[in-house]
């Protein structure tokens, strides 16, 4: 085993001993060494409650004959950092994460790995760290929160505070009914109730193969999650003594299969950057244009928050992931996974308990899948919307930029009522490099739809959006602006065509004035030149690519 570099031999004594200091017993000598990295904190409501995870994983590493380690892993809740500055540091944590998780494997050769997160970049960057060590390893996500409740109306996070900040602006509920909302939109521990990212990573990750059946969508506090955390302990131990590896299972296979579900959800457009961040460390290409071609023939089968009205629980009622598999049958590519039964395997063993929550592939909610893809003369590399959380009537939408070059900016306008029906809100320099750190305008997106101008307003940035964002919301321009991307020329009063059947995205100018403004642009200044951020805008690649870090 990869351990015995720290277990055996007489020159290792020192290793042993300071293992002894920990309270490692000599008979465990022999056993596999397992990680438990924990990505625990008090900050995160969808982390809160790990410590009890941390113990049924502890539990089941040592019913399956191995030694467990815990150790820590950082975390951000992006709804805490959205809105100002300290969201330029949720995804620059990704990369962190799966730094974090290599530098402790690596230097103290664990032979496994169970990696416990929930939410939106501590999944992806787990999963990153998964790929690069190709070290067995198991995922358990915490787990959704359950819905909140009053009067008798179930809430939800983004709907019922974001959204609720929008509907207080407009006089449409008081101060009161504010405060009521925001103590019982999210009542207790779990990843937010709808398909925002974290919800989404967890069912990309149930369906790649790296996490039990049934993990994704198991809730927060149940005692379904202590099981799945205890069986997950106990199976990598199996996974290290059969030497299953997860390039084993993350496979080209799994990544389509991911994006498959993913349209077929109506997930958060987040995945765009992660999906290929994920695959970059297992040495597979995972273009743009497959996120566009899988969702033209995947139809969107299920209606969850933001876009539609049901919450992650009802799906769990509804059979999950597994049931979401079935329907889809043979779209799915058959893959091991880390339970040792296979993805069609999986399928087979699971139906749909609900069809109203999960619809079958002849009665879908629409025709194509969550995610679309637009290219055009504003964003030559691509961009992304989420067009299950559109409207049919704004799908095509022409209107007058209104340009800012940060959200700081874009949020005084949008909160002042300066927006008004038939504006294109831009907001650039907030791309990977800009930002730098490529900001979630959710704070924004939410304001604009609780103002009651959602059909009406479109927003555009080469930032990205929360998986709560719904509306004409056009993120992942790229090139960025701070790269010279055409959205750096755009001026007030330029007509912009958003296009999403068509798959455009538009800059109605001549090619004339194009050519002549790109002539005449500078870049600015960067907005951060020092510390981790300052290094972050120097390594941080495209977002079309991922925004993976340079390896040059």
């Amino acid at each position: 085993m990869r351990s015995d570099d720290v277990t055996k031999g007489f020159e290792r004594a020192a290793s042993r001993s300071l293992m002894y200091a920990t309270g490692y017993d000599p008979s465990q000598l022999g056993t596999p060494l397992i990680g438990i990295a924990s990505s625990f904190t008090d900050l995160v409501a969808g982390h809160s409650g790990m410590h009890d995870l941390e113990r049924f994983i502890e539990k089941g590493v040592h019913s399956g004959g191995g030694s467990a380690f815990i150790f820590g892993i950082p975390a951000v809740c992006d709804g805490i950092a959205m809105g100002h500055s300290g969201m330029k540091y949720s995804l620059c944590t990704r990369e962190l994460i799966a730094d974090a998780v290599e530098c402790v494997m690596m230097a103290h050769k664990l032979d496994g790995v169970v990696l416990l997160t929930n939410c939106d970049k501590i999944t992806p960057g787990m999963l990153m760290a998964a790929a690069r060590l190709n070290i067995p390893a198991i995922v358990v996500t915490a787990g959704p929160m359950h819905s909140g409740m009053r009067n008798k109306t179930r809430l939800s996070l983004v709907r019922d505070t974001f959204e609720a900040i929008g509907r207080y602006r407009e006089g449409i509920i008081d101060e009161y009914e504010l405060t009521c909302l925001e103590l019982e939109a999210c009542p207790g521990q779990g990843s937010c109730q709808g398909l925002y990212t974290a919800n989404t990573m967890a069912c990309i990750t149930e369906t790649m193969g790296m996490s039990l059946v049934g993990c994704a969508t198991g809730l927060a506090g149940f005692a379904k999650k202590r099981r799945i955390a205890y069986r997950s302990g106990i199976r990598v131990c199996e996974l290290v003594r059969d030497n299953i590896k997860p390039l084993d299972i993350m496979t080209t296979a799994a990544f389509e299969n991911s994006i498959r579900i993913d349209m077929a959800l109506g997930g958060s457009t987040n995945t765009v950057l992660h999906l290929p961040a994920i695959a970059h460390e297992a040495g597979i290409d995972l273009p743009l244009d497959l996120f566009d071609k899988l969702s033209k023939d995947t139809p969107h089968i299920t209606s969850i928050r933001p876009g539609g009205e049901y919450f992650m629980e009802d799906l769990e009622y509804a059979g999950g992931i597994p049931a979401v598999m079935n329907v889809l049958g043979d779209k799915l590519i058959d893959n091991p996974t880390v339970t040792g039964i296979s993805t069609k395997e999986i399928q087979k063993k699971f139906v749909v308990v609900d069809t109203d929550v999960i619809k079958d592939m002849d009665h879908p909610y629409h025709a194509e899948g969550g995610i679309a893809i637009l290219k055009g003369s504003l964003a030559p590399d691509g961009s992304v919307v989420k067009q299950s959380a559109v409207s049919e009537k704004i799908m095509t939408f022409k209107g007058k930029a209104r340009v800012f070059d940060s959200e700081e900016e874009s949020l005084v306008a949008i909160f002042g009522k300066k927006i008004q029906p038939g504006d294109v809100v831009v907001v650039r320099y907030e791309g990977p490099k800009g930002g730098p750190g490529m900001r979630e305008m959710l704070q924004g997106t939410a304001a604009i739809t609780g103002m009651g101008l959602s059909e009406s307003v479109a927003l555009i940035t080469d930032g990205r959006f929360s998986g709560g964002t719904r509306g004409p919301c056009i993120g992942h321009v790229s090139p960025e602006a701070m790269e010279g991307g055409p959205l750096c020329i755009v001026r007030d009063g330029d007509e912009i065509l958003i296009d999403i059947p068509n798959r455009k995205l538009d800059i109605l100018i001549s090619k004339d004035e194009m050519k002549s403004r790109m002539d005449s642009w500078t870049p600015p200044e960067p907005k951060v030149k020092t510390g981790y951020l300052a290094r972050y805008a120097k390594l941080v690649t495209s977002a079309a690519t991922g925004a993976v870090f340079k390896t040059d």
